[in-house]
């Protein structure tokens, strides 16, 4: 069982971490990414470069928004969702180091 749910947990690691985090709220919007499998989210530094590509992001994908309330909300949103993806890799990640630091 133990093998089974690492194998399911690598997996599941690889996945995130191959695809890249997609903020996308319209169709009328381009695609707004953060690449993270070049960074590693388990340090701060990592999280830090993350951070910095988001706000990045955030910036590009809220563009077309002219209303300043709206380019505010927009702004919002993205960081609202980019943080959720951030932890659930950061989770998948974590559970992945201590399924490996456990196995040796």
């Amino acid at each position: 069982m133990t093998d089974f749910a690492s194998k399911i947990s690598g997996f599941a690691m690889l996945a995130l971490a191959a695809l890249p985090i997609a903020a996308l709220a319209t169709a009328s919007h381009a695609q707004t990414v953060v690449k993270v499998a070049d960074i590693n989210l388990l340090t701060p530094e990592g999280v830090a470069a993350y951070n910095q590509r988001a706000d990045v992001a955030g910036r590009k994908f809220c563009l077309s928004e002219r209303a300043v309330g709206a380019h505010a909300n927009c702004l919002v949103g993205v960081k609202v969702e980019l943080n959720e993806k951030l932890a659930a890799i950061r989770s998948a990640r974590l559970e992945q180091a201590s399924t490996t630091f456990a196995a040796r």
